[in-house]
């Protein structure tokens, strides 16, 4: 078969692509705007790209063209359409789907899927149990949102059974505005957190509450859904019916629990010691990213001291704060936090790690997605931004006043309109020791570079 993906470089299509070829068919794609690791790794498979979305990649003639959300039927100001190709796919009556059905009817029949959904903390966990399941011998699939550096890849078929893969709760396509992870139809569905996000299409919080029951009733009875038992949200979720197996993890009365620092640990399973994790990684989310992942595994036979074990040398996934570089004593971080709770958690955990006399962090970010496009959540960025010696936001596209926003930081909030007036900023003042961690869901203008570059440049 030959697909033809609308909006290839997004980090779940590109993934899918990636399957698809893995699998025999014929993949080419198309989309703008595209930056690392996704276009990187479709080039390095061989996938043909075409930059835009004109109307004669009609002529490609493939056997279904599979659309991604970035795809709509909105107009330029000219009113021409900004996406000329789906108006001819519509226009000729060609086949079309979208990236999670066509996923679901092609590559999910007949797997052990196992879905991890949340507001934060997807694809860290979602590597981390696919991680998990191939030192277990379980040869699994993956799809994830992201590039664990354990594998390499964002995807993989694999040979066995299982397939884990990152379940979102935004909106399918224009067409399709059910969440990604109905199409999945997981027997192992992990629900990771919940809090309210994606503004531009959910209300509030109860709407994203009813998306993830949705998910619950999609769980045979014969699947395990594991929830983390310290957010409320998911209370409510289970109480609207759940018709599985249930696994809590995170509270002291969870199935699964831990004792101890985050970077060294117990297990516990139902109270009782499963071994000890001791591993790089740091902050409480990261704790209970592990605990989800143990559980998850375990309903698939993995014991929790072959998931411990398995973690232990669990090296993350890309733009997990991630280190750049290093440049006159200053390390630069490429972390992919941009909803308030994960900027805070991301900083607190380099803080708990630095400990007292640790060097300053200096938090260097964009409010990128939707969400914090609209200003939605720009009240809790103090708060989000509180372990932070210094932060620097980066305004360009902003319809909201961000150094208003961040008034009650003081001194400690600078903003910037472009990238190079960022760049300037940060190097003005970073001292030898100092921690600089960019955080964004995009390409950031390439500042991480930009900044190592100026700080080697730069006489200290």
């Amino acid at each position: 078969m030959h697909i033809h993906i609308l909006g290839i470089c997004g980090t779940f299509m590109g993934g899918l692509a990636a399957l698809a070829r893995e699998a025999g068919h014929r993949v080419t794609g198309c989309d703008m705007g595209v930056y690392p690791p996704m276009s990187d790794q479709l080039r390095a498979l061989g996938i043909d790209l075409i930059e835009g979305f004109d109307a004669n990649q009609l002529a490609l003639k493939p056997d279904v063209f599979v659309v991604g959300n970035v795809v709509s039927r909105a107009r330029l100001s000219d009113g021409s359409p900004k996406f000329p190709l789906m108006e001819a796919i519509l226009d000729s009556g060609a086949r079309y789907t979208s990236g999670p059905q066509w996923l679901s009817e092609h590559l999910l029949q007949g797997r052990h899927v196992l879905a991890v959904a949340g507001t934060h903390g997807k694809t860290t966990t979602t590597s981390m149990l696919a991680w998990v399941l191939d030192q277990a011998g379980l040869e699994p699939g993956f799809l994830v949102g992201g590039v664990p550096l354990n594998f390499g890849v964002s995807a993989r078929l694999g040979q066995g059974t299982p397939f884990v893969i990152e379940a979102d709760e935004y909106d399918t396509a224009f067409f399709d505005k059910r969440s990604k992870f109905v199409h999945y139809r997981p027997r192992t569905a992990v629900l990771n957190n919940l809090e309210f996000d994606h503004a531009d299409i959910f209300d509030n919080l109860a709407a994203i509450e009813r998306q993830f029951h949705h998910l619950l009733r999609t769980v045979p009875a014969s699947g395990r859904v594991v929830y983390n038992g310290l957010e409320e949200s998911l209370t409510r979720v289970l109480a609207m019916g759940c018709w599985s197996e249930q696994r809590s993890f995170g509270s002291t009365v969870s199935d699964f629990s831990a004792e101890g620092e985050a970077h060294d640990f117990q297990v516990l399973r139902h109270g009782q010691p499963s071994g000890r994790l001791r591993w790089s990684l740091t902050g409480v989310h990261n704790q209970l990213n592990a605990l989800a992942a143990i559980a998850a595994a375990d309903h698939l036979g993995v014991a929790p001291e072959v998931a411990i074990q398995a973690l232990s040398s669990f090296e993350n996934v890309k733009r997990r704060m991630e280190v750049r570089g290093q440049a006159r004593g200053v390390t630069v971080y490429d972390d992919f936090a941009h909803h308030p709770t994960a900027i805070r958690t991301t900083l607190d955990g380099l803080r708990q790690r630095l400990g007292e006399g640790g060097g300053r962090i200096l938090a260097v970010f964009e409010p990128r997605s939707n969400t914090m496009k609209l200003g939605t959540m720009k009240s809790q960025l103090p708060w989000a931004l509180a372990h932070a010696d210094l932060a620097f936001c980066h305004t360009g596209g902003l319809d909201w006043d961000a150094a208003e926003a961040l008034t009650p930081l003081g001194e400690k909030a600078r903003t910037a309109p472009d990238i190079a007036t960022l760049v300037q900023q940060v190097c003005a003042v970073a001292q030898p020791g100092d921690q600089v961690v960019c955080m964004s869901n995009g390409g950031f203008g390439g500042v991480h570079g930009k900044l190592l570059d100026a700080l080697r440049a730069s006489v200290p």
